[in-house]
């Protein structure tokens, strides 16, 4: 901001009872130090040459010269309470005095190696005055970045309340931010979903910038780091940007191998080498805060396209992410007029920019919702297909039992754990007189029927524990698990042969059909999946060949007739 020519004389505030806080800013005048030499007595002679102020917003823009303001007060009568003088702002190395007659009175210094008052969120200096004296606050001002200057005097009591309120509310923010950071790492490291730790970034960055801008920082993590008070807050915009890169080109890229996704990760690469460089001290702070202007918007600009896309696919995750930079952007053009003097300095243009951030990460944290949400789809719909093909592997298309490949797992399963009191019995049957009522009614009826038959033997088995299959053709088989002893193998067997001497009724048909049953058992004949079954085909043709209807279980064993 350019100062304006000519000197202006400024009436001196006037402090009452009646006003408990006053906008400095209604009688400051300035006067810049290039040679950032001047001392507070070469000032207090040069007092005639402060200028009154182009805009009395409160935000002087960027200057590489200190400032001094000179601010004349007077109490008319005698004050009730300590007064305060407070610089809401605490990213600048300020020194407050207080004057009187050309003599310094009072004098506090901070956000430099000389500090001489206590770790405070803001610069600040309380003072008592004598009813009718004139008085002369010089300020005097420095930073590498903006000066935001919200200059109030007031009453202690009235300025301490406003500051707790104050902390109060970088209370919420702030713990708010924690708790979604720690929230991201605990996801990120249990499901290693990249985009929780870009979203930690992305949180870490705006907190840890919010608390620098607000003192925070200053006041309770890093008291006296003089490194930490000058490069804090860039280096976490810079590793907010950083994130803000990597989250969006995950959230939003289809091929990790895009044009797009390509630039997202060369952007973030290349943020991530200024912050180092700027941590290193190569690179100087007013580069990477110009560089943070040029290249901030881009994350949001490069991805408009791509979550345009989205929302046109009905994909909640553009739409959510549009809204997010529309609040972000008003926010950051804000915070941009603020830094340049544009607008006035109050509460709600000092904390525009973290009233976006906090809103930018919680819609950040829906996106994650949403993109978790739809990865969960995919997985169900991956299990659901899986499971359909497992299905149409192993089961019979036209009945729906198990197959032979189904069977033969089963089966190797339920023997791996059978003993002499656990026997598994596997009992594999032939339809007696399908075939002559195939070739009449044809293989319509045919098929019907064979449904049939394996529902009737599906009735007839244990649900829990049996398992019904078909071979292919009239061939049906029967694992039957947990039995006690040979002989209820045996009455199983039994039961299915009565279980056929009912007939089958097919819409104005009635057909009948009966079984021969070859079975054999593990662990008695074996434990071997396929000798078993040979054993249990060759008692069935055994069977055939007795006489038809009938149950053995090897070829050496005498034929049981139902």
């Amino acid at each position: 901001m350019a100062l304006p020519l000519g000197a202006q004389a400024s009436a001196p505030m006037v402090l009452t009872q009646d006003r408990p806080q006053v906008n400095a800013w209604e009688t400051i005048t300035l006067k810049a130090d290039a040679t950032q030499k001047l001392s507070v007595q070469d000032m207090l002679g040069r007092l005639n040459e402060f200028e009154a102020p182009a805009q009395r917003g409160g935000s002087l823009g960027v200057h590489k010269a200190a400032m001094w303001l000179h601010i004349p007060i007077i109490a008319p009568t005698a004050l009730r309470t300590a007064w305060m003088v407070d610089i809401g702002y605490s990213s600048l190395q300020a020194e407050i005095y207080l004057a009187s007659g050309g003599q310094v009175l009072q004098q506090v210094r901070t956000g430099g190696p000389d500090q001489t008052q206590l770790a405070t969120r803001t610069p600040a200096m309380a003072f008592d005055l004598q009813a009718g004296q004139p008085y002369d606050l010089l300020i005097r001002v420095q930073a590498t970045g903006p000066l935001i200057l919200p200059i109030t005097v007031g009453e202690m009591p009235y300025q301490m309340h406003q500051a707790l309120r104050e902390q109060m509310l970088q209370g919420l923010l702030n713990g708010l931010a924690l708790c979604l950071l720690v929230y991201s790492i605990f996801q990120w490291a249990m499901q290693r979903e990249h985009l929780f730790g870009f979203y930690a970034l992305v949180v870490l960055g705006s907190a840890g910038f919010s608390m620098q801008f607000f003192g925070i920082g200053d006041q309770f993590f890093w008291p006296g780091n003089l490194w930490m008070s000058r490069h804090a807050g860039v280096v976490a915009g810079l590793i907010a940007l950083t994130g803000s890169f990597l989250f969006l080109g995950a959230a939003l890229a289809h091929n990790p191998r895009s044009r797009y996704a390509r630039a997202m990760r060369a952007g973030a690469a290349i943020t991530a080498m200024v912050c180092v460089a700027v941590a290193l001290g190569w690179l100087s702070i007013a580069i990477a805060i110009a560089f943070m202007s040029l290249v901030g918007p881009l994350p949001s600009l490069i991805s408009v396209p791509a979550a345009i896309a989205r929302v046109r696919q009905k994909d909640p995750i553009g739409a959510t992410l549009l809204v997010a930079w529309i609040a972000y952007g008003a926010a950051a053009a804000l915070m941009v007029c603020l830094v340049q003097g544009w607008v006035p300095a109050n509460f709600w243009t000092m904390h525009s920019f973290q009233f976006g951030a906090t809103i930018d990460m919680l819609l950040f944290l829906r996106v994650i919702g949403l993109r978790a949400s739809a990865l969960r789809q995919q997985a169900q719909e991956a299990l659901r297909e899986r499971d359909i093909m497992h299905h149409l592997a192993h089961s019979d298309p036209l009945t729906g039992l198990t197959n032979r490949r189904g069977l033969q797992h089963a089966l190797r399963a339920a023997l791996s754990s059978c003993a002499p009191n656990k026997l598994v019995a596997v009992y594999l049957m032939d339809l007696d007189g399908f075939k002559p009522i195939n070739d009449i009614h044809g293989h319509d009826v045919g098929d019907d029927l064979l449904v049939a038959v394996a529902h009737r033997l599906q009735a007839n088995v244990r649900h829990q524990t049996d398992v019904v299959a078909r071979l292919g053709g009239d061939e049906f088989i029967i694992m039957a698990c947990n039995l006690g002893t040979a002989d209820d193998a045996e009455e199983l067997g039994r039961s299915l042969l009565r279980a056929f001497d009912v007939p089958f009724v097919l819409s104005h048909l009635r057909l009948q059909v009966g079984l021969t049953i070859g079975y054999a058992l593990a662990p008695l004949d074996g434990d071997d999946p396929q000798a078993l079954i040979r054993m249990a085909d060759a008692a069935m043709y055994a069977g055939k060949e007795g006489g038809k209807h009938s149950i053995r279980r090897n070829p050496g064993n005498l034929v049981l007739s139902s």
